[in-house]
């Protein structure tokens, strides 16, 4: 059956409930199976909450993706994912994230690829085929503008048109135009002062008109705030569901005259297309999820982590053949594998850096030094909730086990309780030290945490302020100080529900810590000082790099810039670990012989950075560039309007000088540049060659291993327009290739440049005839050779 003749079966209501969601998680029609739908994009968590869940494989945050520049290993992981998908029953995974990192602060970095266009397009395009060659759709997103998580769901990105073809829309583009995605998702944001999801522009002119866009649009979650304007910009998908946009009100809307019936017909049968390309028209299968846990996934992402790790610097101690090691800091003993927000899933298992140094057999002394932690440490064991049916604690409507202190409750809950008017108690014990103790409460609604029947942290009715916590929808944290003696404590926490202002959801956490001063640090220096190596492993957790909430400094949180100084102080020989979704400043580099930047590598984190730091080639190269100081980034400005934003706009004032091309243009010498990388042996390149005709060119060069060891490097390919009628960065990368040679190894290698390597946007590609700079090296500061050729002028087609 066609397409066509099913939506001619389907009456007009039918075709309607279609273009929302059923459930949370899940689209329904009448005669037709379910379609799922899974969060991604370094996993699939599958249905019900962001916290716990059936166990999934935590694959590598995007940017630590993006740091491979391996378009191949995406692919292999859009692949791997599609299994885990399917082992959630769903059809749709909501990945990749490709928005591009304009702001070293944007608290959602870690999901995304890379500051340059063509680098997250080709990986984009490499996820995407990985998954949807499995028979799984892509959902890239978030279309478009959305590179701050400050007031997301009602800031305008203020875009010109320039920048916009250029940079921000170049990833989506290439998903479409080379990849075929079946689903987009559009941002929470305005774009130009017109909500994205609304944008006919958008959604239409340039999606589909422009670019041949035959997949859905889907909005974000509550990201739909309309009936009519939303259907007739291109909308195809609600989400989630039950409707508040859709169902009677587009069925009158229809008969009013403000949506013609083509458009929901059109809207209907985009849906049906994916149901068809994933298999679940006919599907009728009761929703099952399974743990899958695959020893060819564990060993892929062990491999991806590893392949994602950046050596910064490295004066000669790394690889290590140490055997007696000081293993220090807040990161060193627990795995930090993956970003905040809605690219949260609960993990088969994770290891950390300890546990994989000690797993080696290695003589090890550890200490952690300070606390890294934004909120205080989670509290985890054997809990029970009562849920009751109001906000008075009145009717018990059911009671459930909880594992942590952390809930996001959204429908359907337990007892079918609403979560805009209900209350919980939450009881349990906790087994402390003798000593101080700080108790810490956030939540999307009202709390109160006692210890032993004692009121510690109130964020109460009256006392609750909207903060940066549950994507802008929790207070920040309150927190209360207790002494506590040895042994077991009872904790109570009463929540009530409070309305949302733009989520339908409510959720709270609570955290118990002790704090620490200058005798850890001091206590972490001495044990470095009695190794052979000590290694410090530093950085950020989910907590700093999360959804709905921005970074507020660069600079390491607490006291871990105190900790490094202390421990290279202790000991020369002293490795630094990086674990950070985005740079960081480092006013210790110039003591410190060896710095390794791991990311979020995923469950396998310790065994992959193990791997690295005893002798794993270290082929990352930098997805972003690493400013000396957040001063030096284009949206660390004065105005306000640049970033964050102001009275609801934030205006892109540098253009299509982001990233490397905004410190070019400056004239700043970045901390390391886009493209850095050290290997564990050495490359050299001849015999550059630039060929040019017929509106392309190519360029072929000589690339050697002349270290001792095989290793991994990454051509780039950077092109200048020096003379143009608008202002051009000073280059731009356009092309690059990944190659693995043996110790004395050479290949020759080509890399093409198509026509838009050359072009501008001013209404329309255009090739300004004239010279072009080809420049050919290892990253964007580290530039082999130089050819300039000459192309002739032209306009491409959009």
């Amino acid at each position: 059956m066609t397409i066509e003749s099913l939506l001619d079966k389907l009456s007009l209501e039918d075709q309607v409930q279609i273009l929302s969601g059923a459930s949370f998680w899940s689209v329904e029609g009448p005669g037709i199976g379910t379609l799922r739908v899974t969060d991604g994009p370094n996993g699939a968590r599958g249905g019900g909450s962001l916290v716990g869940g059936v166990k999934s494989a935590a694959f590598p945050v995007g940017i630590a993706i993006g740091a491979t520049w391996n378009p191949e290993l995406a692919r292999e992981i859009g692949q791997a994912i599609a299994q885990e998908v399917k082992s959630k029953g769903a059809h749709v995974s909501l990945a990749p994230t490709v928005n591009i990192q304009r702001s070293v602060t944007n608290g959602r970095n870690f999901e995304c690829y890379s500051e340059d266009p063509v680098l997250t397009a080709a990986l984009a395009v490499g996820y995407v085929k990985g998954l949807q060659g499995e028979g799984i759709s892509a959902t890239i997103k978030h279309f478009a503008g959305n590179e701050s998580e400050i007031e997301r769901t009602t800031m305008s990105s203020d875009i010109d048109e320039r920048s916009l073809r250029e940079v921000y829309l170049i990833p989506f583009e290439a998903a479409v135009k080379e990849a075929g995605t079946w689903g987009i998702m559009s941002s929470y944001n305005k774009l130009n002062g017109t909500y994205t999801a609304e944008s006919e522009w958008l959604l239409t002119k340039v999606l589909r008109e422009d670019w041949g866009y035959d997949g859905i649009v889907m909005s974000d979650w509550f990201g739909s705030r309309t009936t009519a304007p939303t259907v007739n910009a291109g909308l195809d998908l609600e989400m989630p569901g039950p409707t508040r946009d859709r169902g009677e009100k587009l069925v009158q809307a229809v008969k009013d005259g403000l949506v013609s019936r083509e458009k929901v017909r059109e809207a209907a049968g985009n849906m049906l297309r994916l149901m068809a390309r994933v298999g679940s028209l006919d599907d009728h299968r009761p929703h099952v999820e399974v743990a899958d846990d695959r020893p060819e996934h564990r060993a892929l992402i062990r491999r991806a982590g590893a392949e994602g790790a950046v050596l910064l610097k490295n004066d000669g101690l790394l690889p290590l053949t140490a055997q007696r090691i000081a293993v220090i800091g807040p990161n060193a003993a627990v795995a930090q594998i993956m970003g905040g927000g809605s690219a949260q899933l609960n993990p088969h298992y994770a290891v950390s850096p300890l546990e994989a140094l000690q797993a080696r057999g290695l003589q090890i002394t550890h200490a952690p030094g300070c606390t890294n932690h934004r909120f205080e440490p989670l509290l985890k064991g054997a809990f029970t909730v009562e849920f009751f049916s109001d906000r008075q604690f009145g009717t018990l409507a059911a009671t459930a086990p909880m594992e942590s202190l952390m809930a996001f409750w959204f429908p359907p809950m337990a007892g079918n309780v609403d979560p805009a008017n209900f209350s919980a108690r939450i009881r349990g014990q906790v087994t402390t030290e003798a000593g101080l103790h700080r108790l810490g409460t956030y939540s999307a609604g009202f709390t109160r945490v006692f210890v032993d029947g004692k009121l510690i942290a109130d964020a109460s009715e009256g006392k609750w302020q909207k903060g940066r916590t549950f994507f802008e929808e929790g207070c920040d944290e309150v927190v209360g100080e207790i002494t506590l003696t040895a042994g077991t404590h009872e904790i109570l926490v009463e929540f009530v529900s409070k309305p949302s202002d733009n989520l339908a959801f409510a959720a709270m956490a609570v955290g118990l810590g002790r704090p620490m001063g200058d005798a850890e640090i001091a206590e972490a220096a001495r044990i470095a000082a009695g190794a052979e190596v000590a290694l410090v492993f530093v950085g950020r957790n989910g907590e700093w790099d999360t959804e709905g909430s921005d970074l507020q400094s660069i600079r390491l949180p607490g006291r871990q810039d105190e900790l490094v100084s202390a421990v290279l102080k202790a000991n020369p020989r002293t490795v630094v670990v990086l674990q950070t979704g985005g740079p960081v400043e480092m006013p210790w580099l110039d003591q410190a012989p060896a710095v390794l930047q791991a990311w979020y590598p995923g469950q396998e984190a310790g065994n992959a950075i193990s791997d690295v730091l005893y002798g794993a080639e270290p082929s990352g190269r930098l997805a972003q560039t690493f400013p000396r100081l957040w001063s030096h980034n284009p949206t660390h400005s004065q105005d306000q309007e640049i970033y964050p934003g102001l009275n609801g706009h934030v205006r892109y004032e540098e253009g299509v000088f982001i990233g490397y091309r905004h410190y070019d243009k400056q004239g700043l010498e970045p901390l390391f540049p886009f493209g850095h990388g050290l290997s564990y042996t050495s490359f050299e390149m001849s015999d550059v060659v630039v060929a040019a005709g017929n509106g392309r060119a190519s360029v072929t060069a000589t690339v050697t291993n002349t270290g001792a060891r095989e290793g991994t490097t990454v051509v780039q390919v950077y092109v200048g327009d020096p003379v143009a009628s608008l202002p051009r960065p000073e280059k731009e990368l356009k092309a690059f290739a990944k190659l693995t040679l043996a110790a004395g190894q050479s290949r020759r290698i080509t890399l093409d440049l198509p026509p838009r390597a050359f072009a501008f946007w001013q209404d329309g590609w255009v090739v300004e005839a004239g010279e072009f700079v080809v420049s050919t090296g290892f990253s964007a500061a580290d530039l082999r050779a130089k050819s300039v050729i000459r192309m002739g002028g032209r306009r491409l087609p959009v």
